[in-house]
C-alpha cells in the first residue's frame, strides 16, 4: 500500500535553500500538513495568490527579492498568517517584520518541534474564512488579486495600494458584511480599528473612482452602522 496522502491545512515555504525546503517539508508532511515550496519571492506570491495556503513560511533572504518587500506587497491583498524564518537575528528585522504583518519571527537554526509548535498555534488562531481565489467579479467589475488591477467594463482603475486593499478585503467575503472595525484591522491595522469616519471617506473615494452610486450602488453596498459588503455577481 502507498504512503497515506496529507489533507490537513496547506503551508506555503519560501525559501531559495533546497534543504532548508527539503527539511520542512519532510517534517511538515509528517504532522499531516500539506506543503507548497517556492525558491523566490515571486513564485512566492504567485502560489499564495493561486493556491490559498492557510499559512506561509517565509525567509527574508530571497535572491530575486526582499522577504521584507513580499511582506509588503502579500499584505495588499492577504491576511494569510505568516512565520518568518530568517537567519537575520537582529531585533530592528524582527521589529520591522513584525510591523509589516509577520504573525511569527523565528530565527535560523532552530529546533523543528518548536516550529511545528508555532505553525500550530497561528493555524488554530486563525478565524474561518472564506476561500481564496486569484480573481473576484461583480457585475462589470474585476478584481484581479494577483496582478493587484481592478477594471469596470473592461477599463482599468487606478488605486491607491490602500484602495485596493479595501476593495480586495471586502471581495473576499463577497455579499457577506465586513464591519468597519474588522475593515480598519485589515487595512491600517489594530491601532486604527475605532476610525469609522476616516473609513466612510475613504470608502466614498473609491465608490467615485469605481463609478459606484452609494445611493442605488452596483458594487459596494453599506449596511448602516455595521459595515459594508461587496454585492453579488449578479
Amino acid at each position: 500500500m502507498g504512503q497515506p496522502v496529507p489533507e490537513g491545512p496547506t503551508i506555503l515555504i519560501v525559501d531559495d535553500e533546497p534543504q532548508i525546503r527539503r527539511f520542512l517539508r519532510i517534517a511538515l508532511v509528517s504532522q499531516g500538513f500539506v506543503v507548497l515550496e517556492a525558491s523566490g519571492g515571486a513564485q512566492g506570491l504567485e502560489l499564495a495568490a493561486m493556491e490559498s495556503p492557510q499559512l506561509i513560511i517565509l525567509d527574508l533572504g530571497l535572491p530575486d527579492m526582499d522577504g521584507q518587500e513580499v511582506l509588503v506587497q502579500l499584505r495588499e491583498w492577504s491576511r494569510v498568517p505568516v512565520l518568518v524564518l530568517s537567519v537575520r537575528s537582529q531585533e530592528r528585522q524582527k521589529v520591522l517584520a513584525l510591523e509589516r504583518g509577520a504573525n511569527d519571527y523565528v530565527t535560523k537554526p532552530f529546533g523543528i518541534g518548536e516550529l511545528v509548535a508555532r505553525v500550530r498555534v497561528l493555524l488554530r488562531d486563525q478565524p474561518e474564512a472564506l476561500p481564496m481565489q486569484a480573481t473576484y467579479c461583480c457585475k462589470d467589475l474585476e478584481i484581479d488579486g494577483l496582478r493587484r488591477q481592478v477594471t469596470v467594463g473592461g477599463q482599468i482603475i487606478h488605486l491607491s495600494r490602500k484602495e485596493f486593499a479595501l476593495l480586495w478585503t471586502l471581495a473576499q467575503h463577497q455579499s457577506l458584511v465586513v464591519t468597519h472595525q474588522q475593515l480598519l484591522r485589515a487595512v491600517w491595522g489594530e491601532q486604527s480599528q475605532d476610525d469609522v469616519h476616516y473609513l466612510r471617506i475613504f470608502v466614498g473615494h473609491l465608490r467615485r473612482k469605481l463609478g459606484d452610486d452609494p445611493t442605488s450602488p452596483r458594487y459596494i453596498a453599506t449596511e448602516l452602522g455595521v459595515g459594508y459588503r461587496l454585492l453579488p455577481d449578479r
